[in-house]
């Protein structure tokens, strides 16, 4: 068996999730299974889906470039949740636009608007500061540069906030942005582009409809990274980068962690002495 050695050096960063036309294919294609899955499988809604969204987004390529060692070692691994993820990951976003929608008046586009140009304007100009000095990566940064148009400026500050709040120990007193303004931008995101749906479309599903399908579609989602970390933990384990290819969606939040934030043996992973502590003295993907 041939095992990947060569350390992760480079962080992967988040990426903007997809305009709502293909959030909303990615979500019929995932239906079914949102549809039958068994309510004693949700999980609590405790992080910020847009960030988990684009952090799982970011990570994908990264995920993928390992599916061939995965296949080899964990044959019992359910290689169909990361062929899913990015499925699951888009899904999960519209459903969080759904849920918003479900209390979002139309007219509140132009007054987001006029907040969200200038927020984004002034972000994107930090993060192109921060590129230039090896602070940020400079292709997302040029990725959200790219964006156009109303949708896109949503877009971009879901990743921007999320760009940012994942570097925030190393960025924090180095740029004129503030927590507040990365805060913001992380919510102003996801009201606009559900604003913007309910004068395109219309209202959606109702409020109680709505969050029962976000709370499936985040389950979903967490379960398939889960797995998947849980693979990748098992691969990179002597390389000690697994929590840079697969991060856990709640670290940084503080506190104790959360069941779904727990890297189990994987299935289908060879027999070998379980170490009490990951290389270094720390808890395994903790």
């Amino acid at each position: 068996m041939t095992k990947p050695s060569t350390p992760i050096k480079k962080k992967p960063a988040p990426r903007k999730p997809a305009a709502p036309p293909q959030a909303a294919a990615a979500f019929d294609r995932a239906l079914p299974e949102i549809t039958a899955l068994s309510p004693d499988r949700l999980v609590a809604i405790n992080l910020d889906i847009p960030r988990a969204v684009s952090q799982v987004l970011g990570v994908l390529p990264g995920l993928l470039a390992l599916r061939p060692a995965i296949a080899e070692q964990l044959q019992k691994h359910d290689l169909a949740l990361l062929d899913r993820l990015e499925t699951y990951a888009l899904a999960a976003w519209h459903a969080h636009l759904m849920w918003l929608s479900s209390r979002a008046p139309e007219s509140a586009v132009k007054p987001l608007l006029a907040e969200a140009v200038p927020l984004r304007e002034n972000l994107l100009s930090d993060a192109e500061a921060l590129a230039r000095r090896g602070l940020l990566d400079a292709e997302a940064v040029a990725e959200i540069r790219a964006g156009q148009g109303h949708i896109d400026t949503a877009n971009d500050l879901v990743a921007l906030s999320a760009l940012f709040s994942g570097s925030w120990p190393e960025i924090a007193g180095r740029t004129a942005a503030t927590e507040e303004e990365v805060k913001r931008a992380g919510e102003i995101g996801p009201q606009l582009l559900a604003s913007l749906g309910v004068r395109e479309h219309g209202a959606g599903p109702g409020p109680t409809a709505a969050a029962d399908r976000r709370a499936r579609a985040f389950a979903l989602l967490v379960h398939a990274y889960d797995q998947t970390r849980r693979a990748v933990a098992y691969l990179r384990w002597d390389e000690r980068d697994a929590d840079t290819i697969a991060p856990s969606l709640y670290k940084g939040r503080g506190g104790a962690a959360s069941s779904s934030d727990t890297a189990a043996a994987p299935a289908g992973a060879p027999a070998q002495a379980a170490p009490s502590a990951a290389p270094g003295g720390a808890p395994p993907l903790n």
